[in-house]
């Protein structure tokens, strides 16, 4: 995955009962926009330093959401 500052991240529940979180991309601290990446989560303002697995989907700014 490649991110950049103003991006967001959509994290989907690993077990049952877990709910998706969603964060914005603050700073990418890898390389050439790849993880890890300082991110603000939108439920509690909380931030982490996080690297995405492949339960992990990138919304860019501009990007229409997919209807669900």
């Amino acid at each position: 995955m490649q991110a950049t500052a103003g991006d967001r991240l959509l994290m989907h529940g690993r077990a049952v009962g877990q709910h998706d979180r969603a964060a914005q991309v603050l700073e990418v601290l890898g390389t050439e926009g790849e993880p890890p990446y300082r991110v603000r989560f939108e439920d509690d303002g909380h931030e982490a330093v996080v690297a995405p697995g492949p339960d992990c989907v990138k919304e860019t700014p501009n990007q229409p959401r997919p209807n669900r």
